[in-house]
């Protein structure tokens, strides 16, 4: 991973002394915040013993409850987790597919307390390198277009490519969703109508890569991302595979985009339910009378 200096203003740092209620229990891997809401209108969530409302936030030292287990709001420093995966074709980004397709998320690790993020997306016939961290606010700061985090593609294009196309396509081009243009553009090799090219965007509309090309009248048969900001895809990553970043790593991430280091913030943790006196069962010895039983006659 290499880093790129900025010049960015970071912003001031969030309040961390309370937060909402569903994004603690997300968090904390209980369900989705959408499905979470849902339970709260039901009246199913308990802040300190009492069915909380919608919009209700918590602070350290309140107690959240639901389906029987309960958690204890606490203060902690987050310890983020991102990795880079290579993902295949076929896999769409998405947790559920409706078609019953192969989601990205099948062979990620699962995060402890957490869920995975994927930084843009790809679609299912785009192979290549895919970022996902737990680090909700890093994800959203590097998909934003004011940011100008720079996407970069190994394409291969069928057809004909000519000086006259790769001027117009950095220039910029008229598509359905308004004007678009490669920042860059260098030829890779090939042979024949089969021509490669790395292309770079700084920003990541849908099929934006695919759609520039069309607009010249050439077509992508193969497309692969190779590089999202400072992170590149890995030689030795083959298809399927992932690799986990340093916590180094991340931090030049959020850095990068303007992030200040994680401050200190809000986490639930599992409360332990109370024990009573164990009770001794009738008729078993204890240790101790085994022992005892054990000792040679004398």
């Amino acid at each position: 991973m290499s880093r790129k200096p900025t010049a960015r203003k970071k912003p001031e740092p969030a309040s961390s002394s309370t937060e909402r209620v569903q994004k603690l229990l997300a968090a904390a891997g209980a369900g989705s915040r959408r499905g979470l809401e849902k339970r709260i209108e039901a009246g199913e969530v308990l802040l300190n013993g009492e069915a909380v409302k919608l919009g209700a936030t918590a602070r350290k030292g309140d107690t959240l409850e639901l389906d029987g287990q309960a958690w204890s709001v606490i203060s902690t420093t987050p310890e983020h987790r991102s990795l880079v995966y290579n993902k295949p074709e076929g896999e769409v980004t998405t947790r559920s597919d409706p078609e019953g397709r192969p989601t990205v998320f099948d062979r990620l690790p699962t995060p402890r307390g957490a869920r995975w993020v994927a930084v843009g997306r790809l679609d299912i016939n785009t192979t290549g390198l895919l970022l996902l961290t737990t680090d909700g606010e890093l994800a959203n700061a590097m998909m934003h277009p004011s940011n100008q985090v720079d996407r970069e593609y190994a394409c291969r294009i069928l057809g004909e490519v000519n000086a006259e196309m790769l001027e117009r396509l950095k220039s910029g081009v008229e598509l359905d969703d308004g004007p678009a243009h490669f920042s860059d553009i260098v030829a890779s090799g090939g042979s024949g109508e089969n021509q490669w090219y790395h292309v770079t965007l700084l920003e990541g509309r849908n099929r934006e890569v695919r759609r520039l090309w069309a607009s010249q009248g050439v077509t992508v048969s193969r497309l692969k991302r190779v590089r999202y900001g400072a992170v590149f895809l890995p030689k030795r990553l083959r298809m399927g595979q992932w690799s986990e970043l340093s916590a180094r790593d991340h931090r030049v991430l959020r850095e990068d985009v303007g992030l200040p280091a994680a401050e200190e913030g809000l986490s639930l943790r599992p409360r332990r339910p109370a024990t009573g006196k164990t009770t001794r069962r009738r008729g078993k010895p204890t240790t101790r009378q085994n022992r005892e039983r054990r000792k040679p006659k004398r």
